[in-house]
């Protein structure tokens, strides 16, 4: 008897595993064929197909060349690689988005095309792309930008001295009035490369720069060997100022000419192979400025929304049978600091305020008064005074360096953090 028990408790472990790996097997015949594992997850054949098919649609409609399926497969697999690495990343930090966000979002693209929500679901439909695929690629792509925002954007600074060293040492050429764009291919190198793979990689770089300068096309060459997130659009990085190319490209970029290959540069990443599309000037600043002042009022547990405007309509019919507003300003508003100067917010840039305020602002004539209108901080009576152009240049310009070169460090820092994760990720792919 004790015979037979330890005989039981001997099979048991054995048993338990021929059942998991019978029901796995089942598992893997309903789901269908493997294509990679990634971490914990996976992703299927029929995935792959789907999302091959959607980007070869896409690459169709854009009137250029397909690479062999066999390239094209694999290209599209590495992207869905990286996806679901930094999904699951964004998983495990908690990163989210909403249906109201996404609704939203979809709402914004379709009105930038100039198209209500249900005219853009019929175009998408027209591309066979489904509008339930269209919202899942878009929640992606939202998801993992707010994951790259948290993991590098968060510690990436500019400082006031880096910019006046921009100024310095290249704004003078008249650079920042340049325009290039600009094709990008990279070879990638894991970190910790052996120089045997360095060497190889170089030689993959200096192989493809020939071809290139011999006349294949850039766009078929990044599609089929670049390894960076612009691949699959044919290493199209689209229009930029020199203040933002990565500081490796920028003096490199300064000397060519349209149509030109650069030679390999190297980097932590890799090596790079640039193209020069083409290039073209800026023209100077102007934005309007305007001088503006409100009255306020808040809603609390007495003034709710309809006491709100209430009280605000009779302050515009008073102003209307000639009160005075600054006056008005003064005894009413709950803007403090605007209304012991009559209400005034003096001269005011595009986007200084809350955007339903610079909406109506900007419909409003000289002297016209609004009707109550609602933003985040209460009821607001608005009237435009002046208005005037300016050219701020200048500040315009330092403004897009700033801007450009905390791009810049994050584009950089982005790259390296996207192969290490790469590297450091479990992935199995299969035959």
């Amino acid at each position: 008897m004790i015979y037979n028990d330890m005989i039981k408790k001997a099979l048991l472990p054995l048993l338990l595993a021929t059942l998991f790996f019978s029901y796995f097997s089942a598992q893997a015949e309903v789901l269908g064929k493997i294509a990679a594992v990634v971490e914990e997850d996976i992703i299927l054949e029929q995935e792959l197909d789907k999302e091959v098919a959607t980007i070869s649609q896409r690459i169709r409609a854009s009137n250029t060349a397909i690479p062999p399926e066999s390239v094209l497969r694999k290209q599209v697999l590495e992207k869905m690689i990286m996806d679901k690495l930094q999904r699951q990343l964004a998983e495990k930090a908690g990163i989210n988005v909403s249906e109201d966000q996404i609704a939203s979002s979809a709402a914004d693209i379709a009105q930038r095309n100039n198209m209500s929500l249900e005219q853009f679901r019929a175009e998408l439909d027209k591309q066979g792309i489904s509008y339930k695929a269209f919202l899942d690629n878009m929640r992606n792509e939202i998801i993992i930008n707010q994951l790259r925002s948290r993991e590098i954007g968060g510690r990436i600074k500019v400082t006031d001295r880096e910019v006046e060293h921009f100024i310095e040492t290249q704004g003078k050429s008249g650079v920042e009035k340049v325009q290039y764009h600009l094709g990008h291919i990279l070879i990638a190198l894991k970190e910790g490369a052996s120089s045997s793979e360095i060497q190889k990689a170089e030689a993959k770089a200096d192989h493809l720069v020939k071809n290139l300068r011999a006349g294949q096309s850039f766009t078929q060459v990044a599609m089929s060997e670049s390894e960076d997130d612009n691949a699959l659009k044919g290493g199209d990085l689209g229009w930029r100022t020199a203040n933002d190319i990565p500081t490796l490209f920028a003096h490199k970029v300064n000397e060519m000419q349209v149509n030109e290959v650069s030679e390999p540069i190297r980097s932590p990443s890799g090596f790079h192979i640039l193209k020069m599309l083409e290039i073209k000037g800026l023209d100077s600043h102007v934005t309007t400025q305007t001088r503006v002042r409100h009255i306020l009022i808040k809603t609390n547990e007495l003034i709710d929304d309809d006491e709100a405007k209430k009280r605000l309509q009779a302050l515009r019919d008073r102003i209307i049978d000639g009160d005075d507003f600054a006056k008005l300003a003064r005894a009413n508003s709950d803007d403090k600091g605007s209304a012991i100067k009559g209400g005034s917010l003096d001269w005011v840039n595009p986007g200084d305020l809350v955007k339903p305020f610079e909406e109506t602002m900007n419909k409003l004539t000289i002297n016209e008064l609004s009707e109550p209108i609602q933003s985040q901080f209460g009821w607001h009576l608005i009237q435009v005074l002046e208005r005037k152009a300016k050219d701020d240049s200048e500040e315009h310009k330092k403004n897009l360096i700033r801007d450009s070169l905390r791009k810049r460090k994050i584009e950089e820092e982005t790259e390296l953090w996207m192969r290490r994760l790469r590297d450091e990720g479990f992935v199995e792919i299969y035959p």
